[in-house]
């Protein structure tokens, strides 16, 4: 299996990729066939260790080979760094601002529940595309040789399991909206499926109009920075053992690096 993955092309390589990150997203939404709560400290430790990987991965494997692609296509590195970084982060910025405001816009109306947990949805999906655009930008760039099909696997397993609370934190609470079990895991599911296609447009973007090619990498370096910093380590660090989460932002940030170093 891994002999095909890795003789596979790349194209194939994004979509087995944002699949599994897809799987994922539907493994947490599938938490609604078994409970009504998830243990809280599981799923924050899981959001730190994803932090870590994230932020590793967007240095190691985005960040890094950008400079380095930059530089050999004689572009002002600096220059396509900062803009392709400050692209990405402040579309994420613009994305929740407008659905923080659309929400608390519903709930001055008193919404119901369910228009609240179906914007929620709605906010996480378009989370989702950036991060599926993320991943086609790394696997894509293997063909320069800026980055590594380790690097790129790594950086969609850090995406993929920051995922699993995402599909638990739409199915869940729709659940408690008296939504069918069924009903909630579809929807919950759902917010994933766009990783896959934008997996294949960033690889395809990249892989045919390289000159591009270090913007979309500082671009998804700063969408993943962004998530990373504003949502996974504060809803971490929202659980009291914070030491505990620490470390495990820690632990995959070196997961991250070490696994780059040794077969990047």
């Amino acid at each position: 299996m891994i002999e095909f993955y890795i003789n596979s092309s790349v194209y194939m390589q994004v979509l087995i990729a944002t699949i599994m990150t897809w799987a994922i997203t539907t493994l947490g939404s599938a938490l609604v066939f078994f409970f009504k709560k998830v243990n809280g400290t599981l799923l924050d430790a899981m959001l730190g260790l994803s932090a870590g990987v994230m932020i590793a991965a967007s240095f190691f494997s985005l960040l890094n080979p950008a400079i380095t692609e930059a530089n050999e296509l004689g572009l002002n590195a600096a220059l396509v760094l900062t803009i392709g970084f400050l692209i990405g982060s402040i579309l994420l910025i613009i994305s929740d601002n407008f659905f923080s405001k659309l929400l608390n816009k519903s709930k001055k109306k008193n919404a119901t529940g369910i228009k609240r947990s179906l914007m929620l949805m709605i906010s996480i999906t378009l989370h989702n595309i950036p991060e599926g655009l993320a991943i086609g930008v790394a696997f894509g760039s293997i063909a320069s040789h800026t980055t590594t099909l380790m690097g790129a696997f790594m950086l969609a397993v850090g995406i993929g399991i920051q995922n699993f609370p995402e599909g638990s934190a739409i199915s869940l609470p729709l659940r408690r909206e008296n939504f069918s079990r069924l009903k909630s895991f579809i929807y919950g599911t759902l917010s994933g499926i766009v990783e896959p296609i934008a997996g294949l447009v960033g690889c395809l973007l990249v892989m045919y109009v390289k000159n591009i090619l270090p913007f979309f990498l500082s671009f998804a370096a700063g969408a993943m920075i962004y998530v990373a910093i504003s949502e996974l380590i504060p809803e971490s660090q929202n659980n009291k053992c914070k030491n505990l989460m620490s470390f495990f932002t820690l632990f995959g940030f070196t997961i991250m690096m070490l696994l780059d170093v040794l077969f990047g």
